[in-house]
């Protein structure tokens, strides 16, 4: 077992994954705390090193070089990375690391999705509801939830859960659609989806791991809604032509796509909350608010306020 250690010692993070979410989680913390970030590309590598953030290879297939020795002097443990057929890569590649290696360690996050509670016609679900996972993406983070759960068991370090709902902010939200003119208003009588604004799964992060705080959390806005609902307020604060009405039975999707629609449920963010986190967007109107507001300050390839 690895040795527990001190509660005052500096944090020093190492991030699995660092894409849209993880980033804007490591940009809350300052250089110094960063331990390393994996990346798949040389290319993204480069912009991780210009950010201050020691990069390091890892795509799964392989043990990355180095990870061992950033492992053996991180105290924060995020991971973002989503497992496969075969298991979780960063345990599959890393795990003995962890379990060895490790004498630092004294949190782990594991950034997972409510897609592993399934479908619930509607009706509310929090981190009591037993998972019933429906999609083969979503048994497999419910497969590596357990797996990091023992892990941390085997530690006797705290794990916590971050299932997320939908996710978006800054580049990624309706408006980007809307100014494209690629935008649709699909309708699913009584679908409703819960999002998340990526600045609050980075605050959420950064409040358990500031305590080390253990548990499963749902990291989830306040109001369900229907996605045509989100569209068009997008459009109407941002000036842009409200798309029409799509049939979902009729509509021409992708099979993914199309997949997103099976599960309809209500998350509840309770725990979270009574951990202590204040949500900064608590709806999609605060959220896409923040995002035109940014928007219009850095408008996109040239574009004028």
């Amino acid at each position: 077992m690895v040795t527990r250690p001190e509660a005052g010692d500096p944090k020093r993070y190492f991030v699995f994954g660092c894409g849209y979410s993880a980033g804007a989680f490591l940009r809350t913390r300052v250089p110094e705390e960063i331990v390393g970030a994996t990346t798949r590309s040389a290319g993204k590598a480069a912009q991780l090193r210009a950010l201050g953030w020691p990069p390091f290879l890892f795509d799964g297939g392989a043990p990355g070089a180095g990870i061992a020795e950033a492992l053996a002097r991180t105290t924060h443990l995020v991971v973002s990375i989503a497992p496969g057929e075969d298991g979780d890569p960063v345990l599959r590649r890393h795990g003995e690391d962890l379990r060895r290696h490790a004498p630092s360690l004294r949190w782990i996050g594991y950034l997972s999705t409510v897609g592993v509670y399934g479908d619930h016609g509607g009706a509310w679900v929090d981190e009591a509801t037993p998972p019933a996972p429906t999609s083969k993406r979503s048994r497999e983070r419910l497969e590596a939830e357990r797996a990091w759960a023992a892990l941390a068991d085997d530690l006797d370090r705290p794990l916590a859960i971050l299932r997320l709902s939908g996710i978006y902010g800054p580049g990624r939200s309706p408006f980007e659609k809307l100014r494209a003119g690629t935008a649709r208003r699909l309708v699913k009588p009584g679908q409703v989806f819960n999002r998340i604004h990526v600045d609050d799964i980075a605050g959420a992060l950064a409040h358990l791991a500031s305590a080390c705080t253990s548990g499963i959390f749902n990291v989830t806005d306040d109001e369900p809604a229907p996605p045509q609902d989100v569209v068009a307020h997008a459009a109407d604060i941002g000036g842009y032509a409200c798309p029409p009405e799509i049939d979902f039975a009729t509509a021409d999707l992708t099979p993914m796509a199309r997949s997103f629609y099976g599960e309809n449920k209500r998350v509840a963010n309770m725990a979270l909350k009574r951990a202590g986190y204040a949500l900064r967007f608590p709806t999609f109107r605060e959220g896409l608010a923040d995002c035109l507001k940014r928007q219009n300050a850095h408008p996109p390839h040239g574009i004028s306020k």
